[in-house]
């Protein structure tokens, strides 16, 4: 495996009955990149995500990451390894304030046992302190002080989006796979997410796997594209290429389109 290589699918196949969901699909993922994955609704960019987090087990194919064979894996041991992702429907505890929500996310980084944590103190103590501090590392970086304490239910979309994406980043990612993170916002909710993705891979190092159809957003960010279409993977390459790609063209952006 390329040592610059950190998640690798190979000949990915996953059906739902007689629907072939993904068909074949290879990728790598780079460690100091943002891969985003565009097609067509339907095209098998969320089922991809899916299976790499471990919510969908593929029918034949292996993913491998670092190395090592995470196919078969649940979605939390996965989680444990620093795969971390936000859904396209948010799926957030929305009677629980911002501050929980976000300590959600540090569920797997959580090392002492259960009797120790009834019992709070010593080693566990410490645990829980060291996770309070990183819950507002991040709260700081997602610009969200003000609001730490309020219910996740009162806030504005473009507010949970960015709470979603701080549980995400609870995890310690060493993979971030983010799902259609501009879906329902205004222009400058999209500039937010947008500036804070790029910080995540450019400031923290984190490779993004990005499934989104916002094609101005991802010409902008992404290193490489990989097109879906049918479940077929049709195109990778620089945006440029993609661009260019007569497949893509007219495929998914239809033959006249000028989205890109």
């Amino acid at each position: 495996m390329d040592s610059d290589v950190i998640l690798t699918g190979s000949n990915i196949e996953l059906n739902f009955g007689g629907v072939r969901a993904l068909r074949g699909v290879n990728f790598d993922l780079h460690r100091r990149e943002i891969l985003a994955v565009i097609g067509p609704n339907g095209a098998g960019k969320t089922a991809l995500l899916n299976c790499i987090s471990g919510f969908y087990q593929p029918h034949a194919g292996a993913i491998y990451y670092s190395g090592k064979d995470i196919t078969k894996m649940p979605p939390h041991r996965i989680a444990g390894l620093g795969v971390a992702r936000t859904f396209q429907n948010l799926a957030l505890f929305e009677g629980l304030s911002v501050r929980d929500n976000i300590m959600s996310g540090m569920h797997c980084r959580i090392r002492e046992n259960l009797l120790a944590q009834a019992l709070w103190f010593g080693p566990t103590l410490k645990e829980e302190t060291k996770n309070l501090r990183m819950v507002e590392d991040i709260i700081d970086f997602l610009e969200i002080e003000g609001i730490r304490y309020q219910a996740v239910g009162s806030l504005a979309y473009g507010l949970k989006k960015r709470v979603e994406l701080g549980r995400a980043l609870a995890i310690g990612p060493k993979i971030l796979l983010v799902d259609e993170p501009m879906a329902g916002m205004n222009l400058e909710e999209k500039e937010d997410i947008a500036r804070f993705l790029i910080d995540i891979h450019e400031l923290r190092g984190t490779p993004i796997i990005l499934v989104e159809h916002d094609m101005g957003f991802v010409m902008d960010i992404a290193n490489r594209i990989v097109v879906l279409d049918f479940g077929n993977k049709i195109a990778e390459g620089t945006p440029r290429e993609i661009q260019s790609n007569p497949k893509v063209i007219k495929a998914y952006l239809g033959e006249e389109s000028e989205d890109f």
